[in-house]
């Protein structure tokens, strides 16, 4: 499976905890990667600055749905499924 033109979903709706250039604390669920271009593309896509987290995700039906409501649906689940607990001691 390919990326859908203009989703972002990946981009956008979770969580990095890794450094990105220019975000070296990683980004926040739900905030838009800054290398996210205009397009909806990874601005770092093949570069060496890609986390390495980025450079694994790897479309797929799973993760992406049929469309693009669908993929950022997932995501958010997922996101919401990961987040560390309040619980955690």
């Amino acid at each position: 499976m390919e990326c859908r033109p203009g989703c972002g979903a990946c981009c956008t709706v979770i969580s990095i905890s890794s450094p990105i250039p220019g975000m070296p604390e990683g980004k926040p669920a739900g905030i838009p990667c800054l290398h996210l271009t205009a397009g909806n593309r990874c601005g770092l896509y093949g570069q060496p600055g890609r986390p390495e987290v980025c450079s694994s995700l790897r479309p797929s039906e799973d993760m992406c749905g049929s469309s693009d409501e669908e993929a950022y649906a997932i995501l958010k689940m997922w996101e919401e499924m990961t987040k560390p607990s309040a619980w955690q001691y």
